[in-house]
């Protein structure tokens, strides 16, 4: 049977709803566009943290380093100005505190004779024939006044500190100063006023704090320094003092049969003029045998 034209619309009209759905069903549910590599996502999950990390490493090494070294360079250079030259004879010159006094060479006592000196710790006068070993020497007992003394004669500097004011820190600091530096040496010095005392042959500082910069200076103005002492080219070693087990400091008075300063009764050691083996003391050296009292000075090593 036909249908009726009205029949027809309707159906017309739900073919066109139904193509029209189609199409809007299709475009919504077509392909979507695809994330290209590089895209601002990505981008942050592929930031190179490492690589910034190793530079921030690298970057915190080298200011450790320099913050460590250049303070090393720059006292290293402000110490060449301490150095003895022959312009320069004698830098310690240049040292607030430095005490100087003169005093005569090569006078000898016996193994069981007191000097009364007249500093403390002294610094040049009498001395036992005998030197301590001065080879970058720490001795953890105080020591015979009378055989330190004798290596400053021989060019070397005397470390004392007072065991009571100096705590171990400290002493550790100072043996840096001493251990493995050839002409050195160094021992407590019990009941003495300061903390610290440096001594060569006729030179002394005294210092409170074993970071006082005037120490260093002390030592390059005055260690070996061929022009501040009288043994020029004696050695620092010794088969005549037992560096394992010294004579012992003595806090006592000198009595009154002590050797006075100016060394009275006393025979000048002539062979400290032409020089002496090392160890042995008064026998003549050699000239011209680096490291023998009468020959060329030793090389510092250190």
């Amino acid at each position: 049977m036909p249908s009726s034209p009205e029949a027809e619309s309707a159906e017309s009209g739900k073919a066109a709803k139904a193509a029209a759905k189609s199409t809007s069903t299709g475009k919504r549910k077509g392909p979507t566009k695809s994330k290209l590599p590089g895209s601002g996502a990505e981008n942050n999950r592929q930031f190179p943290w490492l690589i910034v990390g190793a530079v921030v490493v690298v970057v915190a090494l080298i200011g450790a380093l320099a913050f460590s070294l250049v303070p090393k360079y720059r006292e290293k250079a402000d110490l060449e100005q301490f150095t003895p030259s022959a312009e320069r004879q004698d830098p310690s010159e240049q040292i607030d505190g430095v005490v100087k006094r003169e005093y005569p060479a090569g006078l000898h006592t016996s193994p069981t004779q007191r000097v009364a000196y007249d500093q403390t710790p002294p610094f040049g006068g009498p001395h036992d024939a005998s030197w301590a070993t001065c080879t970058g020497t720490v001795y953890p007992t105080a020591i015979r006044t009378e055989n330190a003394v004798h290596s400053l004669e021989h060019g070397a500097v005397w470390i004392a500190y007072n065991p009571d004011k100096v705590d171990a820190a400290g002493i550790a600091t100072l043996r840096e100063k001493v251990e493995g530096k050839p002409y050195t040496l160094m021992s407590p010095y019990p009941a003495m006023d300061t903390a610290i005392s440096l001594q060569s042959w006729g030179h002394q500082l005294k210092v409170d704090s074993v970071d006082d910069q005037r120490i260093n200076q002390f030592i390059t103005a005055l260690r070996l320094n061929n022009y501040a002492y009288p043994e020029v080219g004696a050695d620092c070693s010794t088969i005549a003092f037992d560096t394992d087990n010294p004579p012992p400091f003595d806090p006592t008075p000198p009595g009154p049969d002590a050797v006075p300063m100016d060394g009275k009764g006393l025979a000048r050691d002539q062979s400290e003029t032409g020089g002496g083996l090392p160890g042995v003391p008064g026998v003549p050296g050699i000239p011209g045998v680096p490291g023998m009292p009468g020959g060329a000075a030793p090389s510092l090593g250190g």
